[in-house]
């Protein structure tokens, strides 16, 4: 069955806060293969710690229809207003920004705004999910 097309423009509520430590981003870089030193900001990718537990609300929920083991992560893109530093506090706001039913596949694009302890936006992450619903 396809997802509810009522989905696109539902917001999800805001992730617990994630501290990010100086073993999370060496831990993230080496995971990664990313070159890092103490002291540099986090590789671009690392927000991406934060919008997955965002995105796992999303296919969690079960008024939502996702079934986890159909879902293709299609695409994935970071927009940063400033790099991610150890001491950060960070919450992740999914919002489904567009959902579209191509033979019987859903394409789910989703928006996280990634934010500080104050508010401020530091990256917005973007992704494209490909959902196909079982029998």
């Amino acid at each position: 069955m396809a997802v509810d097309a009522s989905l696109a423009g539902r917001t999800f509520p805001p992730t617990p806060a994630y501290d990010v430590t100086e073993r999370s981003v060496s831990d993230f870089a080496a995971a990664t293969g990313t070159p890092y030193s103490p002291g540099d900001p986090a590789p671009a990718t690392f927000p991406i710690v934060v919008a997955f537990a965002a995105m796992q609300s999303l296919m969690k929920d079960p008024n939502v229809g996702i079934q986890l083991h159909n879902v293709v992560h299609g695409q994935q893109k970071f927009v940063h207003e400033r790099p991610v530093a150890v001491g950060d506090r960070l919450t992740a706001t999914l919002t489904v920004s567009g959902l579209r039913q191509i033979a019987g596949t859903d394409i789910i694009t989703t928006s996280s705004a990634i934010t500080d302890d104050s508010g401020a936006l530091v990256c917005t992450a973007e992704a494209t999910l490909v959902h196909k619903a079982g029998a």
